[in-house]
């Protein structure tokens, strides 16, 4: 049977946005994303994250800062007792050809495919305007946008281009937010 699956953006999300972040001590997770992951995590969902880092493909710095700085997070993450099923990264530049950058739903499918995830049953948390149409480009159940990172200023200046999105403060509201509606959906 196919699994439910929150797939998260990295930057403003989960840890602080330090714009091109390349160093693992720059690492810092966000106020309560650690209880927030774990509770979505027993609530039987898997937890992916799919993230652009165009630094990369800007040339700013290598594909291997980035995986030294998400090995960082994941034994973070662990120590909060939060697995992360898989990381998914699109280190190309805007406008250079890419197979996964958001708004691309191809990292979702991926999951679905390597993971049996239902999209239908599933969720996107992120930032950015290209997060919900990542999600919404693969046929989520919901996309929620936080306020944390960029999405304060997603949410006032794309009101109309996200008005199919929950928008909530943070990421423990995301969560919160997705629990209870399948608690209800359950009933």
């Amino acid at each position: 049977m196919p699994d439910r699956a929150v797939f998260l953006d990295r930057d403003g999300t989960i840890i602080e946005d330090k714009d091109y972040l390349s160093r693992p001590e720059e690492v810092v997770i966000l106020a309560g994303a650690g209880p927030a992951l774990r509770s979505l995590s027993e609530a039987g969902f898997k937890l992916f994250i799919v993230s652009n880092q165009s630094g990369v493909g800007r040339g700013y710095f290598t594909l291997e800062d980035v995986d030294r700085a998400n090995a960082r997070l994941a034994e973070e993450l662990q120590g909060e007792g939060v697995r992360i099923a898989k990381v998914y990264i699109a280190p190309e530049a805007p406008g250079q050809p890419s197979r996964g950058r958001k708004p691309s739903p191809q990292f979702l499918r991926d999951a679905r495919d390597e993971f049996l995830v239902d999209l239908g049953q599933s969720y996107v948390v992120g930032d950015k305007l290209s997060d919900l149409q990542c999600g919404w480009n693969a046929g989520v159940k919901k996309c929620i946008l936080v306020r944390t990172g960029y999405g304060e200023k997603v949410a006032a200046q794309e009101r109309d281009r996200i008005a199919a999105a929950v928008i909530v403060d943070d990421l423990a509201a995301a969560a919160a937010w997705i629990i209870k509606t399948e608690s209800e959906t359950a009933l």
